[in-house]
């Protein structure tokens, strides 16, 4: 199955994706490769108890609500908010375009 990515903008996805061609035809190293990919792709980062909490405040949305456009469980965001758990994977790549573009960039 192939990996969805989630490029900053339309260009820079047009920009990685022949990238990714002229990768696989021996044109560009593995190094510039990974250049092209910190420059197009969007960013993950960690987030804290609290930055998740402002996130959805800032959306206006309760946690159930912000659980189903993020497809987590309730749970899951309670536990999150709490610090009991940290979101991983796909839930901070999501948090990350949420945080930078707004829930409405992943509706």
């Amino acid at each position: 199955m192939a990996r969805t990515r989630v490029y900053k903008s339309d260009v820079k996805a047009a920009i990685h994706e022949t990238a990714l061609d002229l990768r696989e035809t021996g044109l560009i190293d593995k190094h510039t490769m990974r250049r092209f990919d910190e420059s197009c792709l969007t960013p993950v980062r960690k987030f804290t108890a609290e930055e998740i909490r402002a996130l959805r405040e800032r959306e206006q949305v309760s946690q159930t609500v912000f659980a189903l456009y993020l497809n987590v469980t309730k749970d899951s965001v309670s536990q999150w908010e709490r610090g009991d758990k940290r979101p991983a994977g796909p839930a901070c790549k999501l948090l990350s375009l949420v945080a930078e573009k707004g829930l409405s960039a992943i509706a």
